[in-house]
């Protein structure tokens, strides 16, 4: 349904990078542990305390910002952003303002409606990716009975890069996609395990949308909606919050369109699906930014640079491009499947390809059954007790049996552990049939079902799935395409066709 506005957004991500210690002190960055128990003078600013940039945090952040496509600065430095927070003990926050260590890059994401039909490329632009400090966290009292908010600060001073995007994103369904993207690239890097539900990807959502009106385009103020925790309230969210300013904007479009309205900020009300605007935004002037005097600047060499991109490896976009060709031939769709599992995916596939020669084969194979099968038992495929080998292994053995068949031996081999040729075996699933043998068996099948021929010769045709099944109960392991070829000669030779 085409919606009266277009809808604009910008996302700014932030991924906790995976280090053992905070950005500037020694502290650990362990999720869950008690709170209050991970910090030190440094991380809570007490006065005399110097900080020291965490080496292993600016490697991983110069990895990410290249997968990303950014320029990298080779001169940049730390700049402080000074607000006040109860879960901001120092005052300010140290982050990077006009030098960041990388800027103006892109990511590519499907923006197809259906991605399983077709698809659609398209770069979303990016300003900057920047690295800063982040701060702890207030709970607060839900309950209405006033009780005490409380302050945790072990999250104060974890390694934090922020992925600034432009307002490119023009709908829920491209924001979701461009967050999948990064969690999968920034995952399959070892940049960041993307943990949403740890706090270590969060997503604050920057909103408008452009509406003809008098013959031109009127613009609603930005709302940032702040601190999304799963990709699927980054959509929720902008759907909302969209639709609320589109009816916000029929009730005074004068206002709007020459904008006499401030830019707000929002937060999010997962459980009854709104938007609640908090406060106005501030601008970059508001934080004060200036120079942190306890840090030097960083300077970048071109032999760090191609260190971060030796340490990348390929990227999921550059294995769905090698997915698509020879020798795997798959289409965008299924190496797009295939990749969100993971690099350790796509080399079982590759492994099992080797053996078994159709690219094609195995994806449906392993669509069917392995990848239900690690969602069922909650595994990743190298927990998985069938190695890349033994299911090429049960993929040959099982090549002339039935669909249900295949997924008897399949079950039966991790329930008992055995390999397909003893699975076959004890399920007592024949697997090399004799046509001359199976044509008896369906001639049988028609003498025995007499009711069902009857039903058939009168027009009911799905009676012959009665003497079908009677065949494949009898020929256990049958191929179904060719039961069903000598059942339709043999039917059809009774109807005198």
């Amino acid at each position: 349904m085409s919606l009266p506005y277009k809808i604009v957004v910008g996302l700014e991500v932030h991924v906790q990078l995976l280090t053992n210690t905070k950005l500037f002190c020694g502290c650990s960055t362990k999720f869950g542990s008690p709170p209050n128990s991970q910090v030190c003078p440094v991380c809570i600013g007490m006065p005399g305390t110097l900080p020291v940039m965490n080496r292993k945090a600016f490697d991983l952040a110069l990895r990410a910002a290249l997968a990303l496509n950014c320029s990298i600065a080779e001169f940049t430095k730390w700049d402080r952003k000074n607000y006040y927070y109860p879960d901001l003990p120092k005052n300010y926050q140290i982050s990077q303002y006009d030098l960041p260590f990388s800027y103006e890059g892109f990511l590519e994401i499907n923006a197809a409606a259906d991605p399983k039909k077709e698809y659609t490329p398209k770069r979303i632009g990016l300003f900057r990716a920047h690295l800063e400090e982040d701060a702890g966290k207030n709970t607060h009292d839900e309950s209405g009975r006033g009780a005490d908010s409380k302050v945790d600060l072990n999250r104060t001073g974890t390694p934090l890069l922020e992925i600034v995007s432009k307002p490119e994103i023009n709908s829920p369904e491209e924001a979701k996609a461009y967050l999948e993207e990064i969690r999968l690239m920034l995952r399959e890097i070892g940049v960041s395990d993307c943990e949403m539900q740890e706090g270590s990807l969060r997503c604050d959502a920057n909103v408008n949308i452009h509406i003809e009106h008098e013959g031109g385009i009127a613009a609603t103020p930005l709302v940032e909606v702040k601190n999304l925790n799963s990709i699927t309230s980054v959509g929720r969210a902008i759907a909302y919050e969209a639709e609320r300013q589109y009816k916000e904007f029929k009730k005074d479009p004068v206002n709007y369109r020459f904008g006499n309205m401030f830019k707000t900020t929002a937060g999010w009300n997962d459980v009854k699906g709104i938007t609640v605007i908090q406060r106005h935004k501030e601008n970059a002037s508001d934080y004060r930014y200036f120079p942190e005097p306890d840090l030097v600047p960083v300077v970048v060499t071109p032999s760090e640079v191609q260190a971060a991109k030796m340490a990348m490896g390929e990227l999921p976009s550059e294995q769905r491009k090698r997915l698509q060709s020879a020798p795997f031939n798959l289409t965008q769709y299924d190496s797009q499947v295939l990749t969100a599992k993971g690099r350790r995916m796509v080399t079982y596939y590759e492994e099992v390809t080797a053996v078994i020669g159709d690219g094609k084969q195995v994806i449906n194979r392993m669509s069917d059954l392995v990848m239900g099968a690690l969602n069922d038992r909650k595994e990743e495929i190298d927990q998985f007790p069938l190695s890349s080998q033994t299911f090429a292994d049960f993929m040959k053995k099982t090549a002339s049996i039935t669909q249900q068949g295949r997924r008897d031996v399949f079950n039966h081999m991790l329930e008992k552990g055995t390999d397909a040729a003893t699975s076959i075996k004890e399920l007592g699933i024949q697997t090399d049939f004799d046509e001359s043998k199976l044509l008896q068996a369906v001639l049988e099948a028609i003498a025995a079902n007499g009711p069902a021929v009857e039903d058939y010769k009168k027009g009911k045709t799905a009676a012959a799935n009665r003497i079908k099944g009677h065949v494949m109960k009898t020929a256990k392991g049958a191929p179904n395409d060719v039961v069903q070829r000598l059942l339709e000669a043999e039917l059809a030779k009774l109807m005198g066709t």
